[in-house]
């Protein structure tokens, strides 16, 4: 099963609301279950360059199924994934990208989150996530 649109409104809705509250300006992506773009959102001020950063985190974690921040520890030099962020057209392998589950634990895509430190694209993207539960 793929995320919904209704799903992805609300995810959306979720991280927009932290993002507003923390006081930074977001690019929040949506993928579904096949890592394909479902919903984005440029907020206003978000920087431009992040956009592409956002889309990335999301496809990281559903190609992997692991959220980017556990990709970024194994790709550390030494690491059994190390170099990975240059596959499948380029990779980001930091903080900011969460699996999206149903219900039953089920992956069903994922969002990322680019625009501010990774500490709250972290954050933004757990509040996102955390609109399915």
């Amino acid at each position: 099963m793929n995320v919904t649109s209704a799903q992805s409104e609300k995810i959306i809705e979720a991280a927009k609301a932290k993002a507003n509250e923390i006081g930074v300006a977001m690019n929040i992506a949506i993928v579904d279950e096949g890592a394909n773009l479902k919903s984005f959102l440029r907020m206003d001020e978000a920087l431009l360059g992040c956009a592409d950063i956002a889309i990335k985190k999301a496809k990281t974690s559903r190609f992997f199924d692991k959220d980017s921040a556990e990709i970024g520890k194994l790709s550390q030099p030494g690491g059994s994934l190390y170099n990975i962020e240059h596959s499948n057209g380029g990779l980001i392998s930091f903080a900011g990208g969460i699996l999206l589950k149903d219900s039953m634990h089920k992956i069903i895509g994922a969002i990322g989150v680019s625009g501010g430190s990774v500490e709250q694209d972290q954050e933004v993207a757990i509040a996102g996530a955390n609109a399915l539960q």
